[in-house]
């Protein structure tokens, strides 16, 4: 008997990488022909050096080629055509709309989109002409009974569903991607870093919607009391082909040597996390639920983040961290100059943090929830 066919498409190499590939090896030992559809930024090697079959995808997140945004469709289309997967895994909004508008013509395709975030074009109140557009495909594509829908918080379930999107029982959430709980393991912060500072670490994609400027402008206005005692880090890596990437000169130019640094993309972000005493992401981006903060949470280290859909869901107010108004250079100010008045307040937020992420982040739960949902995809494609 074959074995039954699931394709998880993605928009890049990397984001598989780094937030699907434990729910893609769980469905191999579970016994499903796994395929991993994706772009290539070098790292489908990787991929496939975990068994995973991989298919190149010529997918451009920016999305600014009409002609390529066609390409990309009818490759969907004739893929689906070709091999028959039962169960189609979408991630990320290009994604969702491209493989649930083709799946559309084959009656026994299952489609599962994992909304991460409704991202830039649903960021800062934007109703133009392209939100319009994809509004009409997601409502064209979407209200299919075959479709089910992860959410990552319960503001965007709710947007969906006042859009007329997906209905309540075609939906479900599940609190992020997850954390292997075993790898990132609590670790009390050192009083200061190797170097005698508080460390406030920013761990993102050098976005402005990350709210980067938010972070170097507020540790500028507090750097008459701090400069020598904390050090601003910037972690992640340059995105030129988001429309709000912060280009690489600018971040060059935002460094105070021994202040505010820039280090770049990290492949080992544990570490990175553990040499932190704060971690911030001042973020203004319609997130999913950040991967970033929930790794953070597991390692036990206390959180400045935004009210806004995702962040939110991570921390809650003066119990692991503080929530602060989107853009408000000065609330976050003042809540990083709390944290690094008190090292007591520091640690013991740091530990309500690995609470919450036992309670709710554990990768072993969004497996099994995942798996779960699989399951009643077949069960009900079966017993029509």
């Amino acid at each position: 008997m074959s074995k039954i066919k699931i394709f998880y498409v993605v928009n890049v190499d990397w984001f598989f990488l780094s937030h699907r590939l434990p729910i893609a090896l769980a469905a191999k030992a579970a016994g499903y022909e796994v395929t991993i559809v994706t772009a290539n930024s070098g790292k489908i090697d990787v991929i496939k050096n975990y068994g995973l079959n991989v298919i190149e995808a010529p997918f451009s997140r920016s999305g600014t080629s009409l002609i390529n945004e066609f390409k990309t469709f009818f490759f969907l289309f004739n893929l689906f055509r070709k091999h028959k997967p039962a169960i189609v895994h979408l991630v990320t909004i290009k994604p969702n709309i491209y493989g649930s508008l083709a799946a559309t013509f084959f009656k026994n395709i299952a489609v599962v989109n994992a909304v991460s975030g409704l991202g830039y074009n649903f960021s800062e109140g934007r109703k133009g002409i392209l939100q319009r557009l994809i509004m009409t495909m997601m409502k064209i594509s979407y209200n299919r009974h075959q479709v089910s829908f992860i959410f990552q918080n319960d503001t965007d379930l709710e947007d969906f569903i006042k859009m007329g999107l997906t209905t309540g029982n075609r939906s479900i959430l599940i609190p992020g991607s997850g954390v292997n709980l075993d790898e990132f393991q609590y670790v009390p912060a050192d009083e200061k870093d190797r170097e005698g500072h508080v460390s406030f670490l920013l761990p993102a994609r050098m976005l402005y919607d990350k709210g980067v400027l938010i972070f170097v402008d507020a540790a500028k206005l507090i750097k008459d009391k701090l400069n020598g005692k904390a050090k601003f880090i910037l972690a992640g890596a340059l995105d030129p082909e988001n429309k709000t990437g912060v280009p690489e000169n600018e971040l060059l130019a935002m460094q105070i040597p021994g202040y505010i640094e820039w280090i770049g993309f990290q492949s080992d972000m544990l570490n990175v996390l553990k040499s932190s005493q704060v971690v911030v992401l001042p973020s203004y981006y319609r997130e999913g639920l950040p991967k970033s903060l929930i790794e953070a949470c597991a390692i036990g280290r206390p959180i400045i983040t935004t009210n806004m859909p995702g962040c939110k869901e991570c921390v809650s107010d003066g119990f692991n961290g503080y929530l602060v108004t989107p853009k408000n250079v000065d609330d976050l100010a003042d809540k990083m100059l709390s944290l690094f008045d008190d090292q007591a307040l520091r640690q013991g937020m740091g530990v309500n943090s690995r609470k919450v992420a036992e309670e709710k982040f554990s990768i072993q739960f969004v497996i099994d929830a995942t798996l779960n949902l699989y399951s009643k995809i077949l069960s009900k494609k079966m017993s029509n």
